[in-house]
């Protein structure tokens, strides 16, 4: 992506980083400050994302938590709920009428997301009959999303032996998104862990009469309904 992100890709990007089943769920103490993990997935330098937090703090849409974690405000939350459904209308805009591939779609609904209004995106919808989900698997309404994150687990959570459906791709690294699909590792697939070894970057599972190894990184950004 390049420099000069918009005000909402900021709370797109924050929302992420706030729901526990986000891609880059916090790992505790040890995390890396929130200014740094905006930076690396908007792929800005840090003092960039940093100016932009304390604009947006400003404006009201979020506040700063005893560990300097971003917390929504109500009219953050909202407007980044707002961005993040548009986003995924669109993505299925690109589907399902433009004839995209699901690693395709993020990209190009990424560059198109300011170009059309909320009216426009409320039509989309309608003509496309209410899309339950985005092509990666996750749900287009956030208070749905929110509610289904009780249930899903990453791979790399997973114990070997365990079934489980790949309900949604991680799809903020664009790389790691074009490998899921290439590797079928998509929303909807069986699979069955056949091996995990964290300490060595590499779990194995089956699926489709064949295996696949995945590294830890991607066994992190699969997300799934344990059987």
């Amino acid at each position: 992506m390049a420099q000069g992100h918009s005000i909402d890709e900021y709370l797109e990007t924050i929302y992420f980083l706030a729901f526990p089943i986000g891609e880059y769920t916090p790992k505790g103490a040890g995390s890396p400050p929130l200014a740094s993990r905006v930076a690396e997935m908007l792929h800005v330098s840090r003092a960039s994302a940093g100016e932009m937090l304390k604009r947006l703090e400003a404006e009201g849409l979020i506040e700063r938590g005893a560990h300097k974690e971003a917390l929504f405000t109500a009219s953050g939350r909202e407007r980044a709920e707002r961005v993040v459904r548009k986003h995924r209308i669109i993505e299925r805009l690109l589907t399902d009428f433009m004839g995209y591939t699901g690693y395709e779609a993020h990209e190009r609904a990424d560059e198109l997301g300011d170009t059309f209004s909320d009216e426009m995106v409320e039509r989309i919808d309608v003509k496309l009959g209410h899309p339950e989900r985005c092509p990666h698997g996750w749900p287009v309404d956030p208070d749905v999303e929110q509610e289904e994150n009780a249930v899903l687990e990453p791979l790399a959570a997973l114990k070997p032996g365990t079934r489980a459906t790949i309900v949604r791709l991680a799809e903020h690294d664009g790389e790691l998104l074009h490998w899921f699909y290439d590797q079928g590792l998509v929303p909807g697939q069986e699979i069955e862990v056949r091996t995990a070894a964290s300490a060595a970057d590499q779990f194995t599972v089956g699926l489709d009469g064949g295996e696949r190894a995945v590294s830890e990184k991607a066994a992190a950004g699969l997300f799934v309904r344990p059987a």
